[in-house]
């Protein structure tokens, strides 16, 4: 049962439709977690780490891992769309939950702009002539007209992207397992990569960690799974469950490509010009494969820029529900979507299309390191929320229970704090923190004043009560 505390944040988030199944769950999860992070994104992790990205991102997924397992227990105990906001109102204080969620909000609407900016990359490949932002503008109409229907139109097509995405990975896995199996000594292919341009590590450790930074934007969405829980019809059963297929399936694909392409495509090929699994298409020689695969990876940013315009839209709903924000981002249409919400947090699009117009060649990068801080700051406060929760509840038996507390909770804590502090001594990320640290300064003085107003405003009214 629930603290008579948290009932009341429970109750004025009510009125979303629960409509997701825990199949659609598990899929909203992947096709956030499954986008331009492992499509694109990869080869930039390569670029800094070698063959030793397969070290960058198994620690992401550890990291993943203790996240998932923190977030399962909290959503099994409170189900709701405010999520790992509304825990950290609840268990730590209203700062802490008005930053969490405008943090976690701003951080998805930027990563709406990230995947749709690495669309227009993917559409070069057939329409080298086309702006763009022509892309931007088109896609993005599209999948703002599905996300205001309903959620249960929503989840259906969020599970067929889903569905496509895992398919050509898992077509892409075979392929490249018999590629490396049967490539004769001579053509290049082959577990000799890993070490023949410059050995495993040919950045060093450092290059190394540094990836890390890229495996962790990989993995970022993982938590909409927390955030849709509160949609879904039977919250509880559909978390536990989608908890662990989610994991599995995150790390099995996410290390097996990386493998098998770093073994088919030399890494020093990697870049961010088009997708590394293009790449290794062409590697193939199959007629009409790199343009088959460059549809698939486009169809998987579409996926995760349509989990990210739903995420960003229910947190901005539950924003405005606990009165951080205005009260008509709270309200519903007749199909129980927020549709001023959607609206707002489509700002992304809007600032991926200026980015995109002014540095076509460097949007996806600039985008990234911008799009960082905020989830980063997210996933950090997720862990702290944990110890406070589990601090609150000793001695209960609860109806998920994380292994290994307190430790995973701080180890978590601690990869995320370093790999967030590493942005600033690498040139590619230093606007991270550079923009980061004004951002949130802005949020907590936001929080003040937002405080300040209330507090008078309650005033106002024990005047004309007495």
């Amino acid at each position: 049962m629930e603290p008579r505390g948290f009932e009341i944040i429970a109750e004025r988030e009510k009125g979303l439709r629960r409509g997701l199944s825990t199949a659609q769950l598990s899929m909203i999860a992947i096709g956030g977690a499954i986008g331009t992070g492992l499509f694109l994104g990869s080869g930039f992790a390569i670029g800094f780490a070698g063959p030793s990205v397969l070290v960058s991102y198994a620690i992401g997924a550890l990291i993943a891992l203790l996240l998932m397992g923190c977030l399962a227990e909290m959503v099994v105990a409170h189900p709701t769309s405010g999520s790992f906001g509304a825990y950290a109102e609840y268990y730590i204080g209203s700062w802490a939950g008005f930053m969490v969620r405008y943090a976690y909000w701003t951080s998805i609407v930027i990563a709406v702009g990230t995947e749709v900016t690495a669309i227009a990359v993917y559409m070069k490949y057939w329409f080298p002539g086309i702006p763009g932002w022509y892309w931007i503008v088109g896609f993005s109409g599209a999948l703002m007209g599905i996300n205001v229907v309903s959620v249960k139109v929503f989840g259906s097509v969020e599970y067929v992207f889903s569905m496509l995405k895992i398919a050509a990975i898992v077509a892409f896995i075979v392929l490249g397992a018999w590629m490396v199996a049967g490539a004769p000594s001579s053509s290049g292919i082959g577990l000799a990569n890993y070490t023949a341009h410059g050995g495993f590590f040919p950045k060093g450790v450092w290059g190394m960690w540094v990836a890390v930074i890229v495996a962790i934007f990989s993995y970022l969405s993982i938590e909409m799974i927390a955030v849709a829980a509160g949609e879904a019809s039977e919250p509880r059963q559909a978390v536990t469950r989608a908890f662990r297929a989610t994991v599995l399936r995150l790390v099995l694909f996410y290390l097996l490509t990386l493998a098998l392409m770093l073994a088919i495509v030399p890494w020093t090929a990697a870049g961010t010009d088009q997708s590394p699994f293009v790449k290794v298409m062409v590697a193939t020689h199959i007629p009409g494969a790199p343009g088959i695969i460059n549809f698939v990876i486009l169809m998987a940013a579409l996926s995760a820029m349509n989990s990210q315009l739903y995420i960003s839209t229910r947190m901005m709903f539950s924003l405005a529900r606990a009165g951080y924000a205005p009260r008509r981002l709270g309200q519903l249409n007749r199909h129980g979507v927020p549709v001023a919400a959607l609206l707002l947090s489509a700002i992304g699009i809007a600032l991926a299309t200026v980015v995109n117009a002014l540095h076509p060649d460097t949007s996806f990068i600039l985008m990234m390191a911008i799009s960082l801080i905020a989830p980063m700051f997210t996933w950090f406060m997720i862990f702290v929320t944990h110890l406070f929760f589990r601090r609150r509840h000793r001695g209960e038996v609860l109806g998920f229970r994380m292994w290994g507390y307190p430790a995973t909770s701080l180890l978590g804590a601690g990869l995320m704090l370093g790999a967030l502090l590493t942005t600033i001594f690498t040139r590619e990320f230093r606007m991270t923190l550079l923009f980061g640290v004004p951002f949130l300064a802005a949020l907590a003085l936001a929080h003040r004043l937002w405080r300040r107003g209330r507090l008078q405003a309650l005033g106002s009214e024990d005047q004309v009560l007495g």
